[in-house]
């Protein structure tokens, strides 16, 4: 898959700044601090999960970010709920949804690294493995203590998008989505919209992964190059620059 970093990166700062600018100079500054991690991390450790290579994460993040907003038009066109929340709460939640997949700031504190076994790398699609020199923390838990270690505001339905997020597919969440009383349930529709993105995106994600994996080409939005002919060649090469973009980082 071809990804362009520099242009990745530019609508990504562009989103801050047109969505949040009260909050751009301290958001700015976070992300500044991992470095060339925001433009190398995967959004995932496994390839059929989604986004399992380098640049995977700012990929994910900028496809969730732009689903967020074209649900949220959908919404307003609809006449749906949007009450309790603006547009550029929902952007911060997208923004910032899997912050905590960057890990902790500084040198060798990344959440993923490469897998060094050819053997769960060919056998089990584990292209990187967690990082054990670091404290275990859920990602929305990471998400939101990196937020307020740097000083970034976060309100109430921003701070339950992100620890939610990852709707029913986290046990601890199921309180927040199933609900046996009115007084219990979500107050906004912040909330759904993020989950629903989230998915989306990954499930996009996953697809791409497949038809990579199958031999066919992706026809909609990026340019996949990958077959399954030169899958273990790419293999092997995106090991050895995933080992120098480290180095580097």
């Amino acid at each position: 898959m071809e990804i362009n970093s520099k242009e990745q990166y530019e609508k990504f700062i562009g989103y801050i700044d047109e969505y949040l600018p009260e909050r751009a100079e301290s958001l700015k500054n976070m992300y500044n601090a991992f470095g060339k991690r925001l433009l190398l991390a995967p959004a995932s450790a496994i390839e059929h999960y989604h986004n399992a290579f380098p640049g995977g994460y700012l990929d994910h993040v900028l496809r969730v970010v732009d689903l967020a907003i074209k649900l949220y038009d959908f919404y307003e066109t609809n006449g749906m709920d949007l009450s309790g929340f603006t547009k550029s709460n929902l952007v911060f939640v997208a923004i910032n949804h899997d912050l905590g997949k960057l890990g902790y700031v500084g040198e060798g504190r990344e959440k993923y690294i490469p897998n060094d076994s050819e053997w769960h790398r060919k056998n089990m699609g584990k292209i990187y493995t967690y990082n054990e020199k670091i404290p275990f923390a859920i990602t929305s838990d990471l998400s939101l203590y990196t937020l307020q270690k740097f000083g970034v505001e976060v309100q109430w339905e921003e701070y339950l998008g992100i620890k939610i997020h990852d709707g029913l597919y986290e046990e601890g969440n199921k309180p927040y989505y199933i609900s046996r009383m009115d007084s219990s349930s979500l107050r906004t529709n912040l909330q759904y919209i993020m989950h629903m993105a989230d998915l989306m995106a990954s499930k996009h994600e996953y697809r791409t992964w497949k038809n990579i994996k199958e031999g066919k080409v992706e026809q909609n939005p990026n340019k996949i190059v990958n077959t399954k002919d030169n899958k273990k060649e790419e293999s092997n090469k995106t090991l050895e620059e995933f080992r120098q973009m480290f180095k580097s980082s």
